[in-house]
């Protein structure tokens, strides 16, 4: 015999009334189905749940130690239609979302406020990730949505969704007091002095690595490249520890580092783009309130077919 919630609500107006007959009034029921169902449940538990006499009827220590229980077991299932239509409609669950380091420094902190609000009942599982590990846990089911850097790769594009949220142009992080880069001013790569180039694995961001090599390619420039690495802050905390210079996307420059300068560049620079992935075949509820609130804050152009 398993336990039923009408065991424990019985139970719990047993408790409180401290009379079955008050109790059974309660409940809109006769006293002998209720004082039935009582011992059944002390049956099923194994213990007394109530001390009986012919004058008072008292919790025994096994019914005190119930009664809370009860209590939260019963307004948990009562709150259980609340969330299975929150669920439904994206209001309450889970959702989980990788990121680029860049989008960290741009849409995804005020994105994830204005989410926050509207969905406080879903819970956000963040990880940062690289383009290229995003679209493998994309493939796989691993995450539901990736803030990523494009262009998908052509297997991914049988498989994923994407919409642009955001578009900004690079600009050159510098060692602090670089000739050629006084005051405020746009910048030109060829009055820059020939500093190491520290930038992304191609393999790891390739519309990225091939922008930032195209711009110094149209200012006639081939620079050596002194390092590669993977996150944007440890690409800002080399060139603050004067290891050399790279071209970020501009809203890199919202993380500051002592001994970093950010300036635009003089020279057409490419725009790069910032955009969110998904399963096609695996919109929830939960990932459709977030696409359609991120459709509502920003001025994405629809997906390239």
């Amino acid at each position: 015999m398993n336990l039923e919630l009408r065991q424990l609500r019985y139970f719990v107006a047993v408790a409180e009334e401290l009379h079955f007959g008050k109790a059974a009034l309660r409940l809109h029921m006769t006293q002998p189905p209720l004082s039935q169902t009582i011992q059944g449940l002390e049956d099923l538990l194994g213990a007394p749940l109530f001390a009986r006499s012919r004058r008072a009827v008292e919790l025994t220590p096994a019914g005190q130690a119930l009664l809370p229980e009860a209590r939260r077991i019963l307004a948990a299932s009562a709150f259980l239609p609340t969330l299975v239509r929150r669920a439904a409609g994206g209001e309450a669950g889970r959702l989980s979302l990788a990121f680029v380091s860049s989008a960290d420094y741009s849409v995804l902190p005020p994105f994830l406020r204005s989410y926050r609000a509207a969905f406080p009942q879903v819970q956000i599982a963040l990880q940062e990730a690289t383009s290229d590990v995003q679209i493998d846990d994309l493939l796989h089911g691993r995450i539901d949505a990736g803030l990523l850097i494009p262009p998908l790769p052509d297997k991914a594009r049988l498989e994923l969704d994407y919409l642009k949220v955001l578009t900004e142009p690079l600009i050159a992080a510098l060692p602090a007091g670089t000739s050629g880069a006084a005051g405020d001013a746009p910048v030109a790569l060829a009055a820059l002095p020939p500093l190491p180039l520290i930038i992304f694995p191609r393999p790891i961001a390739p519309a990225l690595h091939d922008a930032i090599l195209g711009c110094f390619r149209a200012a006639g420039i081939t620079p050596e490249i002194g390092q590669e690495a993977i996150q944007m802050q440890t690409i800002v905390s080399l060139v603050s520890a004067g290891m050399g210079m790279a071209l970020v996307p501009q809203s890199v420059s919202n993380l500051m580092r002592p001994g970093v300068e950010y300036r635009a560049l003089r020279e057409p620079t490419p725009q790069v783009e910032t955009g969110l992935a998904w399963r096609r075949d695996a919109v929830s509820p939960v990932l459709q309130g977030f696409l359609d609130l991120l459709r509502k804050n920003t001025d994405a152009d629809p997906p390239d077919a």
